[in-house]
């Protein structure tokens, strides 16, 4: 069979299935790797494998069965310390295993962010009791918030007012962690004008930026984004210098997701994703070369033409409310027509649905990004999940 590039995808939900997309578009054979079958990811891979990516041993096995160019995870939750093995044995584990293992735990990207590198960040302190999260709670100071050192999409995240919450809000936390670190991070409250993620995209040429997204999230999740956002020059030199320093730390090739807050003109670094990010999903509308389009230039070392320019865009969710396994989506001709802007859709195909679990997203171009938000929004909103 000729391919361009063997990639091994640890991880298989919509990230995986538009870069998978992406991918096959320059040739790539790509095997989707997910803890259930027919992940999205799946449905359009050349082959697929069903494992936790938290045994080691099982995905040594995957690794050693198709021996890939490229091991590129699309999730949290990896057994780290058997990518940094297979590294050393000569496997390309993209952007790196230290990269992978760093930016999978908060606590240890924060550290080289804050202490390593001299990043700014919030007040912090780390837990592994509820003692301990008082003691955190009176570094950090009220309101803070508290979250898993390791979880998906801002889970497990509470804010909270007083030291009456944060048994809940510990409780909360361990819950909905992922992976087996019993452990949170206790931080200040930043009472920000807004929050970014700033795409950087680190190639074999040097580093690139797209521009600014803007989101917005509840529960820990993100709802809608969108791009450009407006940011004073100051504020994003000094995004984008910070963005610069910590991915030319961690190495290797790909996109990052980099996340700030924003108060006037501080920018304090939040965190950090070395792959495609869930906010991201709107550059399918708003850049020619959509992020997972970058994730996989840069992986296999093609030309990215810069700047990265992006027109007014915005996406918006299309949230399941219930449990089910017989699914069906009505209302997507009336979602594509709303007037205002351009409208396109991505439902995930997943083959279960859970309150609040992300099925799909409406797309949105429109002449400024408040008209594309409106739209997209409308266009999600006309979305119905139907239920067997």
């Amino acid at each position: 069979m000729a391919f361009t590039a063997k990639i091994l995808l640890l991880g298989s939900g919509e990230l995986g299935r538009e870069f998978t997309i992406s991918a096959k578009r320059l040739g790539a054979y790509v095997v989707a790797c997910d803890a259930y079958d027919h992940a999205p990811a799946m449905q359009l891979a050349d082959a697929r494998e069903v494992f936790s990516m938290l045994d080691g041993a099982a995905l040594r096995a995957a690794v050693e069965k198709h021996r890939p160019d490229y091991v590129v995870p699309e999730i949290e939750a990896i057994r780290t310390e058997t990518l940094i093995e297979l590294e050393a044995e000569g496997f390309h584990v993209v952007p790196s295993a230290r990269a992978t293992q760093l930016t999978m735990n908060r606590d240890r990207i924060r550290d080289v962010a804050a202490e390593e590198l001299g990043l700014a960040t919030s007040r912090y302190r780390y837990a592994e009791s509820l003692e301990e999260v008082h003691a955190g709670a009176a570094h950090a100071g009220f309101p803070c918030v508290i979250k898993p050192v390791m979880s998906s999409s801002g889970k497990g995240q509470s804010k909270v007012e007083d030291a009456a919450g944060l048994q809940a809000a510990w409780e909360y936390a361990v819950a909905s962690m992922r992976g087996d670190r019993r452990r949170v991070i206790v931080e200040e409250f930043v009472d920000f004008d807004y929050e970014i993620t700033l795409l950087t995209v680190r190639t074999r040429d040097g580093v690139l930026f797209c521009p600014p997204i803007g989101h917005r999230q509840e529960r820990g999740d993100y709802m809608e984004s969108w791009q450009p956002i407006a940011m004073s020059d100051a504020a994003l030199a000094a995004a984008q210098d910070m963005a610069a320093k910590v991915v030319d730390d961690l190495g290797g090739y790909g996109i990052f997701g980099v996340e700030f807050f924003v108060r006037g003109e501080d920018v304090i670094f939040s965190e950090l994703s070395p792959r495609p990010h869930d906010t991201g999903m709107v550059t399918l509308a708003s850049q020619n070369l959509s992020e997972f389009d970058l994730h996989a230039r840069a992986i296999m070392g093609l030309p990215i033409p810069a700047p990265i320019r992006a027109r007014p865009s915005a996406s918006a969710v299309i949230l399941a409310d219930r449990d089910s396994e017989a699914l069906g989506y009505d209302g997507l001709a009336e979602a594509l027509a709303v007037p205002g802007g351009t409208v396109d859709l991505r439902i995930f195909a997943k083959p279960t649905s859970r309150p609040y679990r992300r099925m799909g997203v409406a797309l949105a171009s429109a002449g400024d990004t408040d008209a594309a938000r409106r739209v997209a929004a409308e266009a999600a909103g006309k979305v119905r999940i139907t239920y067997g």
